[in-house]
């Protein structure tokens, strides 16, 4: 709390003043507006009028019934703290109040230019007195939104004017006014408000944004019905009675438009015709209704028009968003799944090796080569990033392979296409070179793990620092231990077998399951273009396994190996992981290799300092849950005896809201065969062992 008051020192004053005097004044269990004393204490048409000027200031700290004080003192927190935090406590007072008293200011004007023109509604609401500090928080967080990227401002805002819209157009109460007319002055300010500098980037609307703009159409649409059959209403346009659906008809509704926004958030083409056709039913029930009145008219009829400006409205507005829809066509162009699945065969690993080896990669590349994968090529068929598909999402895995010059486009044609599938694009152990190119893009990174690259020009183990891996080395030539550097395919059948013992008696301690997508196992090892590592005593017996993936560096040159697998006996020679790791390095340099990568442990990096985002956060607790499980720190740990140098691997996403399907798609890479509901049972039998 100490905190909040000296970073939100307006934010925290005004609502620690509200319940104050809730409770000094008895309002926090005594209706306010049932006391005599409200007319000089709530703002209106009639306190300006009869000169109360000072319930402009008054009225902002009070709630018209006790249980109001929830939302209203709750969503001032909100807005106007989010506004403090993200314009500074000065500016953030002068939008809240000043958003606060033109609002209420407008509306009162608006009603006494109104009242007396016949128009019932406003007639009626000229009448009327409201409390609270609703108006100056809304307009606070409305031109706050001008401050955050793309495309969280658009549905900031689309969320504020499906509220505002629904309100205004549906109930029609003094605040709902307020609010609209906040909206509508607060929004157009807020970019000039908030400076050119802290501005989010303000571009054409892309795919993305344009679905979400539809999305907020229909859902005002929704909930507007929704509204109308719960809460009958008197708004600007007239009563509801004949207006709004019966609950069949409602249920109908709402059984169509749900799968219909999920569909349309996706770009889905089929949930764009659903919703054209909806819209356009509408459009032309409307018209139908139109053409009927004018004849009767015309011909003397009688038709009854009750209700009808509000019908004319709410079909104005299916109008609307059949128009939205009709310009946002281009948005939509994902197909069917069915579809989807009949085009999803593409280039197979061939392709990716061959333009692996004449272009290079990063130290991770060799895996895009893993079956599982799925490939993006782009047109002119020299790059390709390899991505696997879960949850929605397209997860790539690590730098686009592309002849220099061209891994932005690489990336952004990427991006193109899964936007156009209706997948959520990610890079996901990407160099500080991919993160680069994204942030073109408008992307976010975090920092998944660290590669350990050690370099083998000079590599000698000498000093204090390599007295362990010494150690190894010196035990194992007294104990007539051999290391073989070999192709694990081309070996007899007994040291396959003793191989595969190894690793099941791996597997068989560990409380859960062998993962995959950056970390291969048997089957990836007996690739040909893999090496392996064995450690092998005078009587044949196999005492420990590593795997080497090249490291392509172009023009077909391999220039470095990645550390794979890692497999051990627990009843072997104890230090043979480290005497095969520094036999490896030196058989790769006499090779001419350049340098070898330890590869990187997920969810581990060096460093002390403790993360400041959220989400840096999320991942080091998460880190430490899966500790006990996978160990990741602790080989981390290990790898650091071989004195590497670290280089940060990142996931590169859109944005914030991505983050919770993209968690789920990299648990189903990890652990493709392992179901949610598998993977609970087995954390939990883990930690009661």
């Amino acid at each position: 709390m100490a905190v909040l008051r000296q970073r939100l020192p307006f934010t925290s004053g005004v609502t620690l003043a509200m319940l104050v005097l809730a409770v000094a004044t008895g309002a926090l269990w005594n209706a306010a507006e049932e006391r005599a004393v409200y007319p000089f204490v709530a703002y209106g048409l009639p306190s300006l009028e009869a000169g109360r000027w000072w319930t402009m200031l008054t009225g902002p700290f009070f709630a018209v019934i006790p249980w109001y004080y929830v939302p209203m003192v709750g969503s001032f927190a909100l807005f106007a703290g989010f506004a403090e935090w993200k314009l500074g406590t000065r500016r953030a007072m002068a939008v809240t109040i000043g958003g606060q008293f033109v609002s209420v200011l407008v509306a009162t004007q608006f009603l006494a230019l109104c009242r007396n023109s016949g128009w019932l509604w406003a007639e009626r609401v000229a009448g009327s007195l409201d409390v609270g500090f609703s108006g100056g928080a809304l307009a606070a967080v409305a031109i706050a939104s001008a401050t955050l990227r793309p495309p969280w401002a658009l549905r900031l805002r689309a969320g504020l004017c499906v509220y505002a819209g629904v309100a205004i157009v549906y109930v029609g109460t003094l605040a709902d006014l307020v609010h609209f007319f906040a909206l509508l002055l607060a929004l157009p300010l807020g970019k000039r408000l908030v400076g050119t500098r802290r501005a989010g980037a303000q571009a054409t609307p892309n795919l993305r944004e344009w679905r979400v703009l539809v999305v907020a159409g229909l859902l005002l649409l929704t909930i507007a019905e929704i509204v109308m059959f719960l809460v009958p209403g008197d708004g600007p346009f007239g009563s509801d009675d004949g207006v709004s659906l019966s609950a069949p008809e409602l249920v109908v509704l709402v059984l169509l438009v749900v799968p219909m926004l999920n569909g349309l958030r996706k770009g889905g083409r089929v949930a764009w015709r659903w919703a054209v056709a909806l819209s356009a039913f509408v459009t032309l029930q409307g018209l139908a209704v139109a053409t009927l009145v004018g004849l009767a008219d015309v011909f003397g009829g009688d038709y009854d028009t009750a209700g009808l400006p509000l019908f004319f409205v709410d079909n104005l507005l299916w109008t609307v968003e059949l128009a939205v829809l009709i310009a946002a066509r281009h948005a939509f162009r994902v197909p069917s799944r069915r579809r989807l699945r009949r085009h999803a065969q593409g280039p197979g690993p061939a392709l990716a090796r061959s333009l692996l080896g004449r272009h290079g990669g990063s130290t991770l590349s060799w895996m895009t080569t893993w079956p599982r994968n799925t490939y993006f090529v782009r047109e002119d068929g020299r790059s390709y990033l390899a991505y696997r598909r879960h949850a929605g999402v397209a997860v790539a895995l690590g730098d686009p392979i592309a002849p220099d010059g061209t891994a932005a486009a690489t990336v952004t044609e990427f991006a193109a296409m899964c936007e156009n599938s209706g997948l959520v694009p990610c890079v996901f152990s990407a160099t500080e070179a991919t993160v680069a190119a994204t942030r073109e893009l408008g992307w976010q990174h975090v920092q998944v793990a660290e590669d350990n690259v050690l370099d083998l020009d000079g590599l000698e183990f000498r000093g204090k620092a390599w007295q362990d891996v010494r150690s190894a080395l010196n035990k194992a030539a007294k104990q007539d231990i051999e290391f073989r550097l070999v192709r694990l395919a081309d070996q007899p059948e007994p040291i396959l077998a003793q191989v595969r013992a190894l690793s099941e008696e791996w597997m068989s301690g560990k409380a859960m399951p062998e993962m995959g997508f950056t970390l291969g196992g048997l089957d990836e090892a007996m690739d040909p273009a893999t090496r392996v590592g064995l450690a092998v005593d005078a009587e044949g017996t196999v005492h420990g396994v590593t795997s080497w993936l090249p490291v392509h560096t172009g023009a077909g040159k391999i220039g470095g190996w990645t550390l794979d697998i890692m497999r051990r006996s627990a009843h072997g020679f104890r230090p043979v992981m480290e005497f095969l790791i520094a036999s490896a390095c030196l058989a790769f340099r006499d090779e001419g290799a350049r340098f070898v990568s330890l590869s990187g442990a997920p969810l581990a990096r060096s460093g002390d300092g403790f993360p400041a985002r959220p989400v840096d956060r999320a991942l080091e607790s998460l880190g430490r849950v899966m500790e006990p499980y996978y160990g990741f720190r602790s080989l981390h740990a290990f790898k650091a005896k071989f004195q590497p140098r670290h280089v940060p691997l990142y996931l590169a996403f859109r944005d914030a809201a991505d983050l919770p399907r993209i968690g789920l798609a990299l648990s189903r890479a990890y652990l493709p065969d392992v179901r949610l509901r598998q993977l609970a049972k087995l954390v939990s039998s883990s930690r009661a062992r």
